[in-house]
């Protein structure tokens, strides 16, 4: 018998004193990729080599191949739906599509889809920006450049395992770290160069730092 996708409503506890209206006046996104974590009120997926956690409960919905059985399975139980690790596995690729609630990422619907691939050409290619590092830190980099006539901008990225650095020296400092250097060792501020990133539903993600000028000492 042919399955199909079905969508169901979660049988986890709402969040005290979240409010709907809230969440469905914030613009929604979509990311996309494997299933790295569930909870019964979390789900942590990781797209583009970066780690996303989105608060799940009663009012995210699922699609997913056998999804209406286990959703008639619940009701016969008298639940209000079934469990999602019951739908959705560790290792599964998802297409999330959520909200942005002051930094805490709501998932309004969990969508199973045949790869972990990019949700969008947007997403998928990788941008560039070229300026000078304003701050940097072990998560993050900020850098101020410009742009047509003139005008200046700023952009900061967030920076884990998986972000690259490169320049002059660069090799030399991780070996000197065994292999382990981290940003701070290599960049420093006032530095000049470029980041290649992937826009993660509005957060930057720097995969590659490259160093093409040194700050000047300071006197």
């Amino acid at each position: 018998m042919r399955r199909t996708l079905v969508a169901l409503a979660l049988g986890t506890a709402a969040i005290a004193g979240w409010s709907t209206t809230a969440v469905f006046a914030q613009e929604t996104k979509t990311a996309r990729g494997a299933v790295t974590a569930m909870a019964a009120d979390s789900l942590s997926v990781k797209v583009q080599g970066v780690d996303m956690k989105f608060v799940i409960d009663s009012k995210t919905t699922v699609e997913a191949r056998g999804a209406g059985t286990k959703s008639k399975a619940a009701e016969r139980a008298g639940m209000a739906g079934p469990k999602l690790s019951e739908v959705v596995k560790v290792g599964d690729a998802v297409e999330v599509s959520y909200h942005d609630m002051g930094g805490t990422l709501h998932a309004a619907k969990i969508r199973a889809v045949a790869s972990p691939g990019a949700s969008s050409a947007a997403e998928a290619a990788a941008k560039s920006s070229n300026g000078t590092v304003k701050t940097v830190s072990a998560t993050s980099l900020s850098i101020s450049g410009s742009s047509g006539g003139g005008a200046t901008f700023d952009q900061t990225f967030t920076i884990d395992a998986n972000t690259k650095v490169v320049g002059r020296g660069a090799g030399t400092a991780t070996a000197a770290k065994g292999g382990k250097a981290a940003i701070t060792d290599l960049v420093a501020t006032g530095d000049k160069g470029s980041v290649s990133f992937h826009d993660m539903g509005g957060t930057l993600h720097a995969s590659e730092v490259r160093v093409t000028a040194k700050a000047a000492p300071s006197k």
